[in-house]
């Protein structure tokens, strides 16, 4: 196989936290900041570390601004749910080696998603935005997957063994500035999109033709 580690994303690429992520930052900015953003300009922040967009809104008190999404996230956690048969992905993808999650989620997110727990059995290695001094869209996350992943196996892991599955121009840069091969997350069939992209997926079945794909 042309791939040995396979390296995931969480929002928008294993679990849909899109609508939930967006409208309760649609809330949070008219709650505190008095202003109406639409869903589409809201959506460019939902994939930024959390504790870091209300510094990029310009609100003077970040973690304020935080809390209170968190809330209102919380409020909407029904609205979420992981995509179709991505428990059968990641399945594929540890028969065949390293598994592992980049996320711009901190670890109390990581632990308070129940849907999420479902899904960890499988993972060898997961690198939240505060595992790395710069997270994504740096490529320091990446680094550190390899390094992981080299002291588990035994063996060097090189950045032509490892792709990355993601679903925003951050992870993209994320995985190429470490010169990762970058699979684009298109569930909701939006296309391609304007950054540079190796791979893109629609559905499970492409996900695992990409894990699977031969040399």
């Amino acid at each position: 196989m042309k791939y040995k580690h396979f390296i995931f994303d969480i929002d928008g690429t294993l679990i849909d936290t899109e609508t939930t992520g967006v409208q309760s930052l649609q809330q949070t900015i008219k709650e505190l900041m008095d202003r109406e953003i639409s869903y589409d300009e809201a959506q460019v922040y939902f994939g930024l570390p959390s504790a870091n967009v209300g510094v990029v809104l310009g609100y003077d008190k970040p973690d304020l601004f935080l809390a209170r999404w968190e809330e209102n996230f919380m409020a909407l956690w029904h609205l979420v749910k992981p995509f179709e048969d991505v428990e059968r992905v990641l399945s594929a993808a540890k028969a065949l080696g390293g598994v592992g999650m980049v996320t711009s989620r901190s670890h109390r997110e990581i632990e308070k998603d129940w849907h999420l727990q479902k899904l960890l059995p499988y993972v060898d290695h997961v690198i939240s935005s505060s595992d790395t001094e710069r997270p994504k869209p740096f490529p320091d996350p990446m680094y550190r997957y390899m390094e992981l992943a080299s002291a588990s196996y035994g063996e060097t892991v090189t950045a032509d063994m490892c792709i990355y599955f993601g679903d925003t121009e951050g992870d993209a840069c994320s995985a190429h500035g470490a010169g990762i091969d970058f699979a684009y997350a298109d569930w909701r069939h939006r296309g391609l999109p304007k950054f540079p992209v190796d791979y893109i997926f629609r559905d499970a079945e492409e996900m695992i033709s990409i894990v699977q794909c031969p040399e």
